[in-house]
């Protein structure tokens, strides 16, 4: 089990201790939906008061990283205090608002990609294209959806962005959640199926119009498929 780095001794031990944990939680050294050590346990190993740890354990639950459950403990939210509240904030927004986030972040990203891309990179968007076509064959929804997810993760990846890649990734559950679930019909599924091949032949070739334009046309036909699928079911 990894240890949690002691704060120095100085006139912000406290503010440090948050540092600390919160560096921990980052590391992994307590994973999200984990319960954290008893506060005698955290007491002992990091030799602090305990109003210290509780205004800091306080500080970390207010900025999303932990959540304390009534006569369970203490719990890990978040990974990140970025994480914890640009996914809360995604979760409530509208369908359309989160298209057009998606379209500003992937269509950004697919043109950064396309400059940067490594061939690593490269061939792992055209395996990731391979997995995609396996599961639609298989006529899996919940495996062409994680597919997709990863496969537009790895795009932003390419994009050689930290902050940009760090963002989408905080990002990538709430917009797999929100735009996920709908069943797409043979002619659209090719379609969607078409432009993903378009868009890594353009990060390819290393043409950064071609692809931010690739990356928008996925977008756009996400938001044809959602307003068709809305047209369908207010007609039943």
């Amino acid at each position: 089990m990894k240890r949690i780095s002691t704060p120095r001794r100085s006139a912000s031990l406290s503010a440090q201790l948050v540092d600390s944990l919160r560096a921990h939680i980052e590391a992994g050294g307590w994973p999200v939906g984990t319960r954290i050590p008893p506060e005698q346990t955290l007491v002992e190993e990091l030799g602090v008061g305990r109003s210290t740890l509780r205004e800091a354990i306080g500080a970390l639950t207010h900025l999303g990283l932990l959540e304390a459950r009534v006569g369970d403990g203490t719990y890990v939210r978040s990974s990140s205090e970025l994480q914890s509240v640009m996914v809360r904030r995604a979760s409530c927004g509208r369908r359309d608002e989160i298209l057009e986030l998606r379209t500003v972040l992937e269509e950004y990203a697919s043109g950064a990609a396309a400059l940067r891309r490594s061939d690593d990179q490269l061939h792992q968007l055209r395996e990731l294209l391979t997995d995609a076509d396996a599961a639609c064959a298989g006529e899996d929804a919940s495996a062409a959806t994680n597919v997709d997810a990863l496969f537009h993760r790895a795009v932003v990846r390419a994009s050689g962005n930290d902050l940009l890649i760090e963002v989408y990734d905080y990002l990538g559950t709430a917009l797999a959640s929100a735009l996920g679930g709908l069943p797409w019909d043979a002619t659209a599924a090719e379609a969607h199926a078409g432009l993903h091949r378009r868009l890594v032949d353009a990060i390819e070739a290393r043409d950064q119009s071609g692809a931010r334009d690739a990356a928008a046309a996925i977008v756009r036909l996400n938001r044809e498929h959602e307003a068709a699928a809305s047209r369908e079911a207010e007609g039943r």
